[in-house]
């Protein structure tokens, strides 16, 4: 990669960015993951009755299962973008390798 490239837009630096955001983004479910079973965790020792005791393990499998879900969403949308970033260096390629007419 020569530094003209990434002043002229002749190489998107997109891809390599958005790549370190999902890494990030990947981080934040993660610890949103955490919460869901620090808040099962919680429910289970701050219940007195044996109502709050047993919401705890729903709340848990719920949370989990909806951690899971924004991870794999999370992962979709980024490949979307990576995609799409792709589609326009495939069309610049063919674009360059066309005779001219």
């Amino acid at each position: 990669m020569k530094s003209w490239d990434l002043l002229t837009f002749d190489r998107l630096l997109t891809a390599p960015v958005i790549h370190i955001i999902y890494w990030c983004g990947l981080g934040l479910i993660i610890l949103a993951g955490f919460g869901v079973v620090g808040a099962a965790v919680g429910l289970t020792l701050r219940g007195e009755g044996v109502v709050e005791k047993l919401v705890a393990l729903p709340a848990l499998v719920i949370g989990a299962l909806i951690v899971v879900i924004m991870g794999l969403l999370w992962r979709a949308l980024c490949e979307f973008y990576v995609a799409i970033f792709r589609i326009s260096d495939d069309l610049r390629a063919l674009r360059e390798a066309k005779p001219p007419e």
